[in-house]
C-alpha cells in the first residue's frame, strides 16, 4: 500500500519511514519540501547499511495525502489543527491519528480536547468520506528507530469503519513483531491516546526509555 505521512519529518514520522518502508511505498510530507526529501534520503541510507530495502521519497504534505491511500498525520497535537486547515483532499482515504494530546509540568497528563481525543477533533475536521482510525499511538520515536531491537509492542486500533479499520491492522501486521488489536470504535480512542502519558511517567520515575504495551 502507499502511505503518506503528514509531518514526516518529526521524530515519530522519521522513524515511522525507516519501519513502514521496508514493507510499503512511504511518502513523507513536510511543509518544506526540501526537509521532507532529506529525511527520505536518510531513511534511505540507514536501512540500505543493514541491507534492508527501502520504498520512500520525500514531498509537500498536501502530495503525501494525494499521493497515499493510507495518511499518517504524525504532528504535534498542538499543530494539528492547523495542519489539517492548510490541506485538502482527504475524501476516501484512510487517515490515521497517532497524536496523543497531553501536557507536562511536574509530570505527564491526558489533555484532550472537548471532542474528547485527538482522534475525534480529526473525525470532525475531516469531511465525512474520510475514513479515521486510531493507531501507533503508544510506540516511543526510539523505538520506531531502534532497527536492531525487534519490537515486542503492541497497537491498539479504533474506529468506526470496518473497512478502513481492516486496512490499519492489515498495516500494523506488515510490519514485522508489531501485532495489532481491535480495540472498538473511535470513541475508546480517549483510553488509547491517555496511555502515552502513563507510560511516560512511568518511564521518568523508573528511569527507564521508551516504554511500550504488550498484550498477551
Amino acid at each position: 500500500m502507499k502511505v503518506g505521512i503528514v509531518g514526516g519529518t518529526g521524530d515519530i514520522g522519521e522513524g515511522m519511514a525507516l519501519r513502514i518502508s521496508q514493507v510499503h511505498e512511504v511518502i513523507l510530507g513536510s511543509r518544506e519540501e526540501e526537509r521532507a526529501c532529506a529525511s527520505s534520503d536518510a531513511c534511505h541510507l540507514a536501512l540500505d547499511e543493514k541491507g534492508l530495502p527501502c520504498t520512500c521519497s520525500g514531498d509537500s504534505n498536501q502530495d503525501a495525502v494525494d499521493r497515499a491511500g493510507v495518511v499518517i498525520l504524525a504532528v504535534p497535537f498542538q499543530h494539528l489543527a492547523p495542519t489539517l486547515a492548510s490541506l485538502a483532499g482527504f475524501e476516501g482515504k484512510v487517515v490515521v491519528s497517532p497524536v496523543n494530546p497531553m501536557v507536562r509540568k511536574d509530570f505527564f497528563f491526558f489533555a484532550p480536547p472537548p471532542e474528547g481525543s485527538a482522534a475525534q477533533l480529526v473525525r470532525r475536521l475531516l469531511p465525512g468520506k474520510a475514513a479515521v482510525c486510531t493507531a501507533f499511538n503508544n510506540i516511543a520515536a526510539g523505538s520506531w528507530k531502534a532497527l536492531d531491537a525487534p519490537f515486542t509492542h503492541s497497537v491498539a486500533v479504533c474506529g468506526d469503519d470496518t473497512a478502513a479499520k481492516a486496512v490499519v491492522m492489515e498495516l500494523v501486521g506488515s510490519i514485522p513483531r508489531l501485532a495489532g488489536f481491535d480495540a472498538g470504535p473511535l470513541g475508546v480512542s480517549p483510553m488509547v491516546e491517555a496511555i502515552t502519558p502513563l507510560l511516560l511517567n512511568i518511564a521518568k520515575y523508573q528511569k527507564m526509555r521508551d516504554v511500550g504495551i504488550r498484550f498477551s
